[in-house]
């Protein structure tokens, strides 16, 4: 079983156990997360839904994230993360979720926001929604976001256990 699959079956564990609904917010992963959870028969007593918001604008509609935050701090940060993580919470039935946003490359990193750094943001019901950065080295664009999978699962999964 591979390292993921071995995240995503400790994730639904622990929230079925807990009784809780999971909702994911992804932007550089376009729906992984998501997908690793999925794959698991079962998941649907879990997984309630997640939002693939790409573009600022999805950001905006789909989650709340305000324009200011994106004008000010742009979609890879910690400001980001923290609303489509509230907004994923909000609009859903769930009671954890999890946002994902990050330049996955190969292009589109700078000096400030280089290739392989993503921002998380997670949101537990009755908690501060928390935010979080990896910086993803020596990585293609493809390693980027499964180690992004990784991560992800991994947060919530300590969340669970902490909270």
């Amino acid at each position: 079983m591979s390292g993921a699959k071995n995240l995503a079956s400790a994730v639904l564990a622990v929230c079925e156990e807990r009784g809780l609904l999971l909702a994911t917010a992804e932007s550089c992963t376009g729906g992984m997360i998501a997908a690793a959870l999925t794959d698991i028969a079962g998941s649907s007593s879990v997984v309630d839904r997640g939002f693939v918001t790409y573009s600022n604008a999805a950001k905006t509609e789909m989650l709340g994230v305000q324009t200011a935050t994106l004008d000010a701090h742009g979609a890879v940060s910690a400001e980001t993360a923290r609303e489509m993580a509230a907004g994923a919470l909000a609009r859903s039935a769930a009671g954890i979720a999890i946002a994902v946003t990050g330049i996955a490359g190969p292009g589109g990193g700078s000096a400030e926001k280089p290739v392989g750094l993503v921002w998380f943001g997670l949101a537990l019901e009755g908690h501060e929604v928390v935010a979080e950065n990896r910086l993803f080295t020596g990585l293609d664009r493809a390693g980027v976001r499964a180690a992004t999978v990784d991560s992800a699962l991994r947060m919530v999964l300590d969340a669970l256990k902490a909270g």
